[in-house]
Formats: structure tokens, C-alpha cells, sequence
């Protein structure tokens, strides 16, 4: 049975937890910035062949969503000490290009994915006059490359074909405008490559209104070159993406795949907690609708209307394991994002194949003003754990020390019953 959440714990609480640790969080004042031009998100690192980092980041002038809103890249050959000059993937003074994403080919081109407003619309039909301005999170689903490590980008982009779904039908447009955003950088799975989103039915309030996470899937982008004949395909199966238990928002779906072929996906909601799903076909199907868990007992995750994001770990002493990034509250809006939290994770054995055993919250990262927003990570492994983070005005790189990491180890290992026990109720919800 699933433990009840715990009690709403003010962050200002949380961030006197995370100082007095042992060890302690790192206090992200002391991370290296990465430049931008002053509004800043997503700021993602491929690690290339020789060893520079490539940052992707959505940037501009002003504040979120205002008009100057591009996509930069900046290289890095000092674990993001220094920068070099951005390099514009988009140009400011075109329309907006947001929420890039890289993807790194075993052949070594690097792909951008990123929302385009193709028709370069300037107000959309919402129900508040700050929805109506925002042009950023709508339009097609594009991509460029570059074969020179970011050095230069395609002055061509491609649009992906994404497939209709019922949400579109239901936007304000009956689907002839699409609304969406993605924040999960793409993983490589049996050959394939996988990118999550979400598709948005509206816009109101409290900007998005509701929303849907959905991947996209590449068959053929790790052997073939020619942009124009990669093939796509649109997932889950159905016209239905992953919901939420609660609210109509289901949105930032973030994946990682199982050593038995599975993919396990997180994605935030506006009910106090996220979820998390299982797909043992490659994604055409899910488990249905469940807040995530962890520990033996099968605790409820606490988190905001905040990115929730897992990796797993691909070098080092802890190849093979997990990490997840959430904020252990459940404030409901957007606030409550300092500190910011991980859990380690391990497979285990469970009902319909590999499942993930998530261990006790560890602080990883605060800032000392308790109102800070710290989101949208990445995680490089590079003779050490490095996490990138963004308060929307500074995205900085942070070393993170090993102690930290080798407490969230002691703390994964839980008990193989009470992991089994966690199991069984996501698979029992299965669709």
C-alpha cells in the first residue's frame, strides 16, 4: 500500500535541511556560469568525442516569451569553467525558436529539437492577456544539425511530422495550430532515438491550461545521414497521451530505459506529486496513470509544478544507476523549487520485467534566498558527476562531490520485498 504524502513543508524549512546536511548541498553560488544573454532555460551538454562539452540553451532579451526568445550553443573544453562565444542555432530576430534539446549520433553529428513559431503568429486565442502575447510554445517541431561539434548549425531545418492526437482536436484552432513543448533531452534506445514531450490543449491562467506527455521516436537516425528520409513516429499508440490522476496537467515527460529493453518515464503534474510510468513494448503502450514512489514502503514522491527529471549513469563506478532531480514538497504552484533534491536508483526484479528501487531524498543543490527557482537540469558524467541548472536569469555547471553521491548509494538499498511491493502497484494499474 502506498505510505500517505507527508505534510507541505515550507522550502525556507527545506533549505535550513539542505545547509546543515552531512554532507551538505552545494550552495549553487559557487557553480561556474554559462553565459547567456539574460533569460535563460535548458542549458544541455552533449559530451563530444574529444571531450569538449556542447551546451544547447534557450535564450534572449527580457524575460520568458518575449520576442527576441532564441536557441544558442557555446562550447566548453574545461568541464565548463569557460565558454566560448554562443554560436546561434536560431537568430533572435527570427521568429522564436525555444526548448532545444541536443541529441549526440554514435557517428558523432549533433541534432538540435526545439519548438518553432513557423507562421511567426503573434498572439494565440487564450483567456489572459499574458497567454495571448506568449508565441513560444507553439508551431512546428523542428530540427537542425551540425557536424562540426557546434562549431556551425544547418542554415536548413526540418520539421518533424507529428501525429494528431485528441488534444490537438480540442485547442482552440481543432488542431490546425499545434501547442507544445519539450523538455526531455532525447536518450538512444535499441538503436533508436527517443524524445519526450508534451502537447498542450490550451492556454489560461496560469499559462498552460492542459497538457498531455507524449515521445517521439527515430528508427533510422544512428544510420542515416540524409535529414529528409529520417523516419518518426508519434507514441504512446492511441489518441490519448500520459495523464495525470489529478488536473488536467501531465506535462515534461523525461526518459530512461531498463537493462531488460524497458523505458521508465517521469513527468510533473499540478497535484503535489509526479508521476511515473513503465512501457515494456517501446513505448506504443504505459502503465496507467500513478504518482511515482520510493523507499521500501512505497512512498508518495513530493514535488511542485516543477521539472522532475531521471538519468541513469553511463560511466563511472555507478554505470548503471540512477538519479532523479525533485524538490520534496508539494507546493502546488510554480514556486517551492529551492532546494532541489535526488534519489538513487537501482533495478531490481518486479511483476512485467525491470523496475527502479529508489532510495531516501538527498539535498543536492540550494540557493541561500529561499524564493529561487532552480530547474531544468542536466547531468554529465566527466571523471565526476556534474549537474547543470538554470534560474531562468543564470545557468551555471556544478561539481557535484562524491560524498554526496555515495549517500545517495547507502541509501538505495532498500529491501528487494518492499521494492517488489512498490512494483506491484504501478504494474496493477496497467492499461
Amino acid at each position: 500500500m502506498i505510505a500517505l504524502a507527508r505534510p507541505v513543508v515550507a522550502d525556507s524549512d527545506l533549505l535550513k535541511d539542505a545547509m546543515n546536511q552531512k554532507p551538505a548541498a552545494v550552495d549553487i553560488a559557487t557553480g561556474n556560469e554559462i553565459p547567456s544573454e539574460d533569460y535563460c532555460d535548458q542549458p544541455y551538454v552533449v559530451k563530444l568525442t574529444d571531450g569538449t562539452w556542447l551546451c544547447t540553451m534557450t535564450t534572449g532579451k527580457g524575460h520568458e516569451g518575449q520576442s527576441s526568445q532564441h536557441i544558442v550553443s557555446c562550447r566548453s573544453s574545461d568541464q565548463g569553467k569557460t565558454w566560448e562565444p554562443h554560436v546561434d542555432i536560431e537568430s533572435a530576430s527570427d521568429p522564436e525558436a525555444s526548448w532545444v534539446m541536443p541529441y549526440l549520433t554514435t557517428y558523432g553529428r549533433v541534432y538540435a529539437f526545439y519548438t518553432y513559431n513557423a507562421k511567426n503568429m503573434r498572439e494565440v486565442i487564450a483567456t489572459t492577456a499574458y497567454a495571448r502575447k506568449r508565441v513560444d510554445t507553439l508551431g512546428e517541431y523542428a530540427f537542425k544539425y551540425s557536424d562540426d561539434g557546434g562549431m556551425t548549425w544547418s542554415q536548413q531545418r526540418w520539421f518533424i511530422p507529428v501525429r494528431e492526437t485528441g488534444i490537438d482536436r480540442r485547442n482552440p484552432y481543432k488542431g490546425a495550430v499545434r501547442f507544445f513543448w519539450g523538455v526531455g533531452k532525447p536518450i538512444q534506445h535499441n538503436g533508436s532515438m527517443y524524445l519526450g514531450f508534451s502537447k498542450v490543449g490550451g492556454f489560461g491562467d496560469n499559462f498552460i491550461a492542459s497538457s498531455e506527455s507524449w515521445f517521439l521516436r527515430c528508427t533510422n537516425i544512428e544510420t542515416e545521414r540524409n535529414p529528409d528520409k529520417l523516419e518518426w513516429k508519434t507514441l504512446p499508440d492511441g489518441d490519448d497521451g500520459l495523464k495525470s490522476p489529478q488536473g488536467l496537467i501531465a506535462s515534461e515527460s523525461n526518459l530512461t530505459a531498463l537493462s531488460d529493453g524497458s523505458l521508465f518515464c517521469t513527468y510533473r503534474t499540478v497535484a503535489g506529486h509526479p508521476c511515473h510510468a513503465y512501457s515494456r513494448d517501446g513505448g506504443k503502450t504505459w502503465t496507467g496513470s500513478a504518482f511515482m514512489t520510493y523507499g521500501p514502503s512505497g512512498k508518495l514522491v513530493d514535488n511542485p509544478r516543477a521539472a522532475n527529471f531521471v538519468r541513469k549513469l553511463t560511466e563511472g563506478p555507478y554505470k548503471g544507476r540512477f538519479v532523479y532531480w525533485f524538490h520534496n514538497n508539494r507546493i502546488k504552484g510554480w514556486e517551492g523549487r529551492n532546494p532541489v533534491y535526488l534519489l538513487g536508483g537501482t533495478e531490481v526484479n518486479g511483476p512485467g520485467g525491470k523496475h527502479i528501487q529508489w532510495g531516501e531524498p538527498v539535498a543536492v543543490l540550494y540557493d541561500r534566498n529561499p524564493k529561487t527557482r532552480i530547474s531544468y537540469p542536466d547531468f554529465i558524467w566527466d571523471n565526476g558527476l556534474y549537474i547543470t541548472e538554470t534560474q531562468k536569469s543564470i545557468a551555471r555547471v556544478h561539481r557535484i562531490p562524491d560524498e554526496l553521491l555515495i549517500s545517495l548509494w547507502k541509501s538505495a538499498k532498500a529491501e528487494q520485498g518492499g521494492a517488489a511491493r512498490s512494483a506491484t502497484a504501478v504494474e496493477s494499474k496497467a492499461e
